[in-house]
């Protein structure tokens, strides 16, 4: 496993292990080091997670990989680190596979999807540093050998698609755009680029989607996104800014592979 040669020369570090608890949890320990701009790979992890404490089931083969940020932002713009990571996961996956690009798509606020199914997911996790900093931790897991079953979401993997695909070269590719869209970003300055990449791998507009609310389920299309990084939902009666909340595909393709030989 190594890095691309854009992050070698940004500075990022890399250390692969074999088996893990949870590369989330190395990188957070990495932060309270003092660490910074350090990867952890790992080919397995025993107690992986996802967003609101689910777990994320790890087999060998797929890619498991978090990156350990000192304040890259300041702290009411580190959800925003969200779309940074989101943006370079599906350019990497474009980039290893090109003629997937009409067929990878961001979903908000953190999956990326191949032919209406979920691949890869985002979780990020923060910490108070000194001097009221706030370190990032982008945990990112890819199914590109194998793709587990989720009770709420259909599932794929790159490899379903792409039977030669490897995860060194998915990480190599996605640790070269992490460095180059962080560097885009610019401590959140330049999110209205990062924006504009992101809805160019956005699912198109219009798409239907159900959200699901604290307080119930909304239904609507996808509108894009407002200058903050919220999900526009268009209800018919209204577009309403969505800050919180889980989103599904109102149609999704049974089979992911009939979806992919309709789209090209």
């Amino acid at each position: 496993m190594e890095l691309g040669a854009a992050a070698r020369r940004a500075g990022f570090s890399l250390e692969f292990r074999e088996v893990v608890a949870s590369t989330n949890d190395l990188a957070l320990a990495c932060l309270r080091q003092g660490g910074d701009r350090h990867w952890f790979v790992a080919g397995q992890q025993q107690a992986g997670r996802g967003r609101h404490g689910r777990d994320w089931v790890s087999p060998p083969g797929n890619l498991y990989a978090s990156l350990a940020l000192a304040a890259p932002c300041p702290p009411a713009r580190a959800p925003l680190v969200g779309f940074v990571a989101g943006l370079s996961l599906a350019e990497a996956l474009c980039r290893v596979s090109p003629a997937l690009k009409p067929a990878i798509h961001l979903k908000w606020p953190n999956d990326v999807q191949i032919a209406g199914a979920k691949a890869a997911g985002i979780l990020l996790e923060g910490l108070s540093l000194p001097g009221g900093r706030t370190g990032i931790v982008i945990g990112m897991g890819a199914n590109i050998r194998h793709r587990p079953d989720l009770a709420d979401y259909p599932v794929t993997a790159l490899a379903d698609h792409a039977p030669g695909a490897q995860v060194p070269a998915v990480f190599a590719a996605l640790s070269d755009r992490i460095a180059e869209n962080l560097a885009l970003f610019d401590a959140g300055n330049g999110f209205a680029a990062i924006r504009e990449g992101w809805l160019r791998h956005a699912l198109p507009p219009g798409t239907k989607l159900r959200v699901r609310l604290p307080a119930g389920e909304r239904h609507g299309t996808f509108a894009g996104l407002d200058p903050d990084g919220h999900l526009l939902l268009d209800t018919g009666r209204a577009v309403e800014a969505v800050m919180v909340g889980d989103v599904f595909l109102s149609e999704t393709p049974a089979d992911p592979q009939t979806a992919l030989r309709t789209l090209g």
